[in-house]
C-alpha cells in the first residue's frame, strides 16, 4: 500500500489546541465583571478534579489558565458619575430612528445580544465621553446618534 494512504492514528488529523485569546488593552471590569472572573474560576475549579475525558479536562485546564490570567490582571473601574458617558454607563441614545440602550463593560462581561457592548467596541467607542441630548458621529455619519440618557 502507498504511503499516501497509510495513516497512523486520528490524532494526526485533529485540529491544535490554542490558548484562548486575550483581547488587546487594559483589561478594565466592572464589579459585576470582577465577580464573574471569580465565578468563573471558582466553578473551573471544581469541575476539573471531577473531569475524566481528556479532551474536556484539557478545555477545562486551558479556561482556567485563561480566567487567572484575566483575575491577574482585571483593573476594576469606579462606578459611573458625571454628565458624560463613561466605562459603566448604561446609555439610552436614538440610533437611526430606533431607540436602544446599552451597557458599558469590559471583554468579558459584553454580551451584545444582551445590550452589553465592550467598551472597545466601535459604538461603545462612539458613545463615550457624550452628554445627555449630544449627537454623536458613528459609522461615518455625522450626528447620527442622539444621546437620552444616562444610568450607572
Amino acid at each position: 500500500m502507498s504511503v499516501a494512504f497509510r495513516r497512523d492514528g486520528d490524532e494526526e488529523h485533529l485540529e491544535p489546541k490554542f490558548e484562548v485569546p486575550i483581547p488587546p488593552g487594559p483589561n478594565l471590569v466592572t464589579a459585576a465583571g470582577r465577580a464573574l472572573i471569580d465565578t468563573r474560576i471558582a466553578a473551573l475549579e471544581a469541575d476539573i478534579p471531577a473531569l475524566t475525558d481528556e479532551t474536556a479536562l484539557n478545555a477545562a485546564k486551558r479556561d482556567l489558565r485563561y480566567w487567572r490570567k484575566r483575575l491577574a490582571t482585571a483593573e476594576v473601574q469606579p462606578a459611573p458619575s458625571g454628565e458624560r458617558a463613561m466605562f459603566g454607563h448604561r446609555v439610552r441614545f436614538v440610533l437611526n430612528g430606533k431607540e436602544r440602550e446599552v451597557h458599558i463593560v469590559g471583554h468579558d462581561e459584553a454580551d451584545p445580544a444582551k445590550g452589553a457592548l465592550a467598551f472597545t467596541a466601535p459604538l461603545a467607542r462612539a458613545l463615550l465621553g457624550a452628554e445627555v441630548g449630544e449627537f454623536v458621529d458613528f459609522n461615518g455619519q455625522e450626528e447620527a446618534i442622539e444621546v437620552l440618557a444616562l444610568n450607572s
